[in-house]
């Protein structure tokens, strides 16, 4: 089970993903493109390239949860596009915003 608290870590990938890739490959992503360690608890999350589609990478201990969501109608609004590390810090309350589609969720 995943639980989000205010004490949750969240990554969100500033560069879209190949959503063909599974379990294995947005780990390896992890891993070896963005220099993190997949399995501590953090929650990742990802974008495709319309940014119309969000997956997050959970590991809870005993294994991996992969989460999708699809908008029905419109984008995923305001997604960073730079950041040094290819990653940028989100709190609990800003991913709730994010997955609901509203933009001005970075400022919350």
């Amino acid at each position: 089970m995943i639980h989000l608290t205010a004490e949750t870590q969240i990554l969100l990938a500033v560069k879209p993903a190949d959503f063909r890739c599974g379990f294995d490959g947005f780990a390896a992503l992890w891993r070896n493109q963005l220099k993190q360690e997949p399995r501590n608890g953090t929650l990742f999350v990802f974008t495709n390239r319309r940014r119309t589609m969000l997956r997050a990478l959970c590991y809870d201990g005993s294994g991996f949860w992969l989460m999708s969501k699809r908008l029905s109608k419109g984008r995923f609004q305001d997604w960073p596009r730079h950041h040094q590390d290819g990653v940028t810090s989100l709190a609990a309350k800003q991913l709730k915003s994010l997955l609901t589609g509203q933009s001005g969720w970075q400022r919350l």
